[in-house]
């Protein structure tokens, strides 16, 4: 396999700065009305995510989050119908040629990156010769931990027969065993949110959750509750020479703590969203800078050029590798959300 060589290293660009310097000294000198101060200005309402609902003009990436329980510490979501627009099939479902679909699959797994590859596929002939769907059918997907366990959430196409679906689960298919249809939000769950529950809470609804959303379409969204620990961050082949390497470079204690953050991907450019008004944006940026490449790969590996807009709390990066990126979200190598604190490592035991 050949990974793409490591490009020369830079300060992250800074893109907001200058910009937001201008505006609040041209606002400043404009109009003779009442200065305002923070004791002045209304309380701002926090923003919350509204239940979901099939027929929404809403992303997907962001209207999932209303059906994940708010105990959950990780969350992925995968807009397949958004990775079937970027690739050029926007109507392909179960009904096209075989070989139509099984190109898509393959140059989704090379050209997007797929948090999840899809957990219908494996069932598709038995779903395709007893009901008549498949994975090609299914919108997209979500799949989330909580302390009870692992749950998920698939979003059909709003256009098939969901009594299809209901027979499927009722027959007992592997991946959909209980699995509860919602046929009209076109939606089959297990430990997920019934969008007619408004009186429980969800990721939806925590407080600044929602600035860590997206309006525009995802091919796929990484969520993760706190921040991600050094040692995990590293990769488990690290040691403690590495970690030291780190600390002696970029002291992750003086950053400021992370409560959740995001990781979306779309049109071959990632974005990490840590939230608004962060004074360790840049900082954080800059970790990657010094991270060793600990086995075979290293976060610079698939995400490059990174772009800091400290106005909305971003990062944005170039992906140059689209499953070395999948590969680094689902198990965490991500240097912009380690924690701010360092955990002793244990002393490899020898024989």
């Amino acid at each position: 396999m050949i990974f793409p060589t490591r490009r020369p290293r830079r300060a992250p660009r800074r893109l907001a700065c200058c910009l937001a310097a201008v505006t609040l000294t041209a606002l400043a000198g404009c109009g003779d009305g009442p200065e305002l101060t923070p004791q002045s200005l209304p309380p701002r309402a926090p923003v919350t995510i509204p239940a979901y609902d099939v027929d929404a003009e809403i992303a997907v990436g962001k209207a999932a989050l209303s059906l994940v329980p708010a105990d959950a510490t990780a969350i992925t979501v995968t807009d397949f119908d958004q990775v079937r627009a970027s690739l050029g099939v926007p109507d392909l479902t179960s009904e096209d040629p075989m070989s139509d679909r099984r190109d898509f699959w393959e140059r989704a797994r090379r050209e997007s990156v797929l948090l999840t590859e899809g957990m219908l596929l494996d069932d598709s002939s038995e779903l395709m010769l007893d009901h008549g769907f498949t994975q090609d059918d299914v919108d997209w997907e979500a799949h989330f931990t909580t302390p009870a366990g692992t749950g998920w959430i698939l979003g059909f196409r709003p256009d098939l027969d969901m009594a299809a679906v209901q027979a499927a689960v009722d027959a007992g298919v592997v991946a959909l065993a209980g699995g509860v249809v919602d046929t009209e939000q076109h939606l089959v769950s297990l430990g997920a949110v019934s969008p007619t529950d408004t009186d429980v809470d969800t990721w939806g609804t925590i407080e600044g959750i929602a600035e860590l959303t997206h309006d525009a379409p995802a091919e796929s969204t990484y969520y993760r509750a706190g921040c991600v620990p050094l040692s995990t961050a590293l990769g488990p082949d690290a040691d403690i020479e590495d970690q030291e390497a780190v600390v002696s470079a970029h002291d992750p204690t003086d950053l400021a703590p992370l409560s959740a953050f995001a990781l979306s991907f779309a049109d071959g450019l990632a974005t990490a969203r840590l939230g608004a008004g962060r004074s360790d944006l840049f900082d954080r940026a800059e970790l990657a800078t010094d991270f060793p490449t600990v086995g075979e790969l290293g976060f610079e590996d698939a995400l490059v050029d990174e772009v800091v807009d400290p106005s909305t709390g971003r990062i944005g990066y170039t992906v140059v590798a689209p499953v070395p990126a999948a590969t680094a979200t689902l198990t965490d190598l991500l240097p912009f959300a380690v924690c701010n604190e360092v955990e002793p490592m244990e002393e490899p035991t020898g024989l």
